[in-house]
């Protein structure tokens, strides 16, 4: 059976927060971050229990090339993604999230 993928509001908009902020960076660059963002979300869906956890129901799935990690919990049908969170601001600022 496959889970259900969602994301919490703020977790969406701090998704596109992040690749805002890289377009203007360098055009393209919004792309790539958003490609990295579901290739990580594909492995996600793949192994859900393969990220380490970071508390006792939430996982942690670092972003290669970027200071972003999707931070999501398990339920029996969904993975619930609730922060893709910069790793150098506002640390476990996402804890209340559910």
């Amino acid at each position: 059976m496959s889970l259900e993928l969602w994301f919490h509001p703020e977790a969406e908009a701090e998704l596109i927060d992040a690749a805002d902020f890289y377009a203007q960076q360098d055009p393209g660059l919004d792309a790539r971050f958003i490609a990295e963002v579901e290739r990580a979300l594909g492995q996600i869906v793949r192994f859900p229990e393969a990220a380490p956890p970071v508390r006792s129901h939430l996982r942690r799935k670092e972003l290669p090339g970027y200071p972003f990690s999707l931070i999501y919990t398990l339920t029996d049908t969904q993975i619930r993604v609730l922060a893709v969170a910069h790793h150098k601001r506002r640390p476990l600022y996402w804890q209340g999230r559910s």
